[in-house]
């Protein structure tokens, strides 16, 4: 099984309000990844929330998704990411596709890219490029659950996936939202006006 994390704890300082709850398409940005990983097929899906986590749950419909606060939040993204592995600590799971809130437009498609790549080589991570850039999701193999677990909060994820590159699998998508990270007012204008845009 493959199940799938979603990162949604931190302040939002630079944005000024919580991105979870920006709209897009006429979603949350929350729900916009939820729905993304639901039609992709995966079932067993973990929030890991954090500031203003009462008012993000009772704003955004999560379904059958289960949500962890982490109370840690402020320690950074590696805090959230072990509470939301602690959470898929499951035999059956073995991978799960790393999402974080503030890529709202990532398709289906590169989803199910990502889930076929590990199926079929069952590399330790499976990373999606545009045009030679590497982006999220990204997914990450149950060989990697300890290492990660064992980080300290200082310590990014990118450390144990630098550490295995060479047995990394790059996917090549034509999702160029995967490059799309909207942490600042200017970034969160600069989607909506390209999604509104005749060719976006």
């Amino acid at each position: 099984m493959i199940g799938a994390l979603i990162l949604a704890a931190g302040e939002s300082s630079r944005m000024g309000r919580d991105k979870a709850l920006l709209d897009y398409r006429g979603r949350t940005f929350l729900a916009s990844v939820l729905a993304s990983l639901r039609e992709a097929g995966l079932d067993r899906v973990v929030v890991v929330l954090g500031h203003h986590a009462e008012e993000i749950r009772d704003a955004v419909e999560l379904g059958e998704a289960a949500v962890v606060v982490n109370r840690d939040y402020r320690l950074g993204q590696t805090s959230s990411l072990q509470a939301g592995l602690r959470e898929l600590d499951d035999p059956e799971v073995e991978a799960v596709v790393l999402c974080l809130v503030d890529h709202p437009a990532v398709s289906v498609a590169t989803v199910k890219k990502l889930m076929t790549a590990f199926r079929e080589t069952n590399a330790p991570a499976v990373i999606p490029t545009y045009k030679g850039r590497h982006g999220h999701p990204i997914l990450i193999g149950r060989s990697l659950f300890d290492k990660l677990l064992s980080l300290d909060w200082g310590q990014g994820a990118a450390t144990v996936i630098r550490a295995h590159r060479e047995s990394t699998e790059f996917v090549e998508v034509e999702d160029e939202s995967i490059l799309v990270d909207v942490d600042s007012p200017e970034d969160y204008r600069r989607l909506t006006r390209d999604d509104e845009s005749p060719s976006g």
